[in-house]
């Protein structure tokens, strides 16, 4: 987030809106940012303008499936649990949460250009459309990986619980 903000996270890469044009478009908008992990770099003028106030203890009440941030978390539960976690499936989550983070890029108000990247301009109503377009693909792309991950993530807990019984008959 660079609304109102002079030292910019990113400096190095070139704004393709103007200070300006940037708080026009957060002041007549409506902010409704549902991912902490994003939220988090939001600037200070910036935190009570979101229509939710996060935090890391509600992240499970707000975060959502078409959230491009959630949607890019998926490959970090699974390299958190890699060992246990097919190379492919591996693999399919690194790659959405590449494309996720490019579309996360193209609409921000940085000047990817540079990166061969050409904008979604958010700010008019096409780019929009087509950003919410292109999140609902990532939505149905995430899903398969999502079931998967819970199915891996169940069974290592399942083995857990099992263990923990072994252990507390071998205690008793």
């Amino acid at each position: 987030m660079v609304y109102r903000e002079e030292n910019i996270r990113h400096g190095r890469t070139p704004l393709r809106l103007s200070p300006d044009d940037i708080a026009g478009i957060v002041e007549t908008g409506d902010l409704c940012c549902t991912h902490y992990d994003a939220y988090r770099f939001f600037t200070p003028l910036a935190v009570p303008k979101n229509r939710h106030q996060l935090t890391r203890d509600t992240t499970e009440h707000f975060d959502q499936p078409g959230c491009v941030h959630v949607t890019m978390d998926l490959y970090r539960y699974a390299y958190k649990i890699a060992p246990w976690v097919s190379g492919e499936l591996l693999g399919d989550a690194f790659l959405l949460a590449w494309e996720a983070r490019e579309l996360d890029m193209r609409a921000s108000p940085y000047d990817m250009t540079g990166y061969e990247l050409e904008p979604i301009r958010i700010e008019e109503a096409t780019g929009r459309q087509e950003y919410a377009r292109r999140q609902q693909e990532l939505t149905r792309k995430a899903e398969p990986i999502l079931a998967k991950l819970i199915k891996v993530y169940e069974r290592l807990l399942a083995v857990n619980e099992e263990k923990k019984a072994e252990t507390k008959k071998i205690e008793e």
